[in-house]
């Protein structure tokens, strides 16, 4: 007897094909769990200023879960919202110049209800061509009018501003791309959306602790902190080595995403440990200022190592360096091999980057050692 296909045997045969299809291109990604102490020099997290097992802030942490518990019970705007919430609110205001801050469960998160929250039908967001994935899924789930412009070209901009339709317009930007580690040219921004009566939404999730006056983000330092049409979402697990989001902008904007952000107001609020780590993290970083020169200062110093081999190395603006690769098969393999060196190297490659411009991926922390670099010298001598 013959069986007719089900709606699940559809399903599981679509998925199969899909995993055949990934396995035939080298993209098949696999999780690999780490061990919490092992001899290997990371060059591979976002934790640029090594505060994750800094003792402050752990410290901090494991007193927020004796006083608040392991978790925070509740949304925001239910019982989410705990002192610590509101003391690192008004921190990070205070340290990035804006005028208040609204604390998400993630950076991804805080992109995404940002976003759709200042758009929506009738309006036009215009995005960077290199933007992270959070801020495209912002901008797919905005309903707006998308218009995607090429990568740091603010006369595209300049003409998508001047030909749109619709009255509310957003632009939005990282101020250090995730993947090549270029920066944003964010006074040129602000000066065309100035001009056209846009707001600015700048993620400074690769820049807060490591580019402008002590670390204070990229808006910062171009002198747009601060200003009423200028927005900045920032993430709290790179730089302040904890976990967590957060927007800060003006009062208007902060109040219009409590009432209107979704993934603010229908998400459990951030768990009181990484509220109160990310809080002694940012203390750290107010106290020690040198971190964010110390940082860049490494990562050029990795772009130096890594440009002995010869291979395409981009320039490093804030922590982030990669190597441009051939292939995604190469990309997996040289990963592989480094770690086998005691090296663990990020791998980036399609869908996470276009199809030709897979890469290693390395970043650097402020806490880097001579023996870590003279690793990674010996590695790159016999990999690359």
């Amino acid at each position: 007897m013959t069986r007719l296909p089900t709606p699940a045997t559809g399903l599981s045969e679509a998925l199969r094909s899909q995993r055949e299809a990934r396995d035939a291109a080298g993209l098949t990604r696999v999780l690999r769990p780490r061990e919490s102490s092992e001899d290997v020099v990371d060059l591979a997290s976002n934790d640029y200023l090594g505060l994750s097992r800094d003792p402050r802030v752990v410290a901090a942490a494991v007193d927020a879960v004796r006083r608040w518990g392991a978790g925070s019970t509740g949304s925001r705007l239910v019982t989410g919202s705990t002192r610590l919430h509101a003391d690192l609110e008004g921190k990070l205001a205070e340290f990035t110049g804006g005028e208040r801050a609204l604390v998400f469960s993630s950076g991804y998160l805080a992109n995404v209800g940002t976003i759709a929250a200042l758009s929506g039908r009738g309006t036009t967001v215009v995005s960077d061509a290199g933007n992270h994935a959070s801020i495209v899924d912002g901008c797919r789930l905005s309903r707006a009018d998308v218009v995607v412009v090429p990568h740091r070209d603010v006369s595209a901009v300049e003409g998508a501003l001047t030909r749109r339709t619709t009255e509310g317009v957003l632009v939005v930007t990282d101020a250090v791309f995730s993947v090549d580690g270029d920066r944003a040219p964010l006074a040129e921004l602000y000066d065309v959306t100035r001009r056209h009566g846009a707001l600015l939404l700048v993620d400074e999730a690769h820049a807060l602790g490591v580019v402008g006056p002590g670390g204070r983000g990229a808006a910062a330092e171009a002198g747009i902190a601060g200003e009423p049409d200028v927005a900045m979402t920032l993430t709290l697990s790179k730089s302040l080595g904890a976990q967590g989001g957060a927007v800060v902008g003006s009062a208007a904007v902060v109040e219009h995403l409590v009432n209107s952000a979704r993934t603010f107001v229908f998400d459990t609020a951030l768990a009181p440990s990484s509220a109160g780590a990310a809080l002694a993290a940012l203390g750290a970083l107010r106290d020690g200022p040198g971190l964010a020169d110390r940082v860049r200062a490494n990562a050029t110093r990795l772009a130096e190592i890594l440009g002995t081999s010869g291979r395409a190395v981009t320039r490093p603006d804030g922590a982030v360096v990669s190597v441009l690769l051939d292939s995604a098969d190469e990309a997996v393999a040289l990963a592989a091999a480094f770690l086998d060196r005691g090296v663990r190297v990020g791998c980036f490659r399609p869908p996470s980057v276009p199809d030709g411009r897979s890469r290693l991926r390395l970043t650097a922390r402020a806490d880097l050692v001579e023996t870590d670099f003279a690793r990674l010298a010996e590695a790159v001598a016999a990999l690359l």
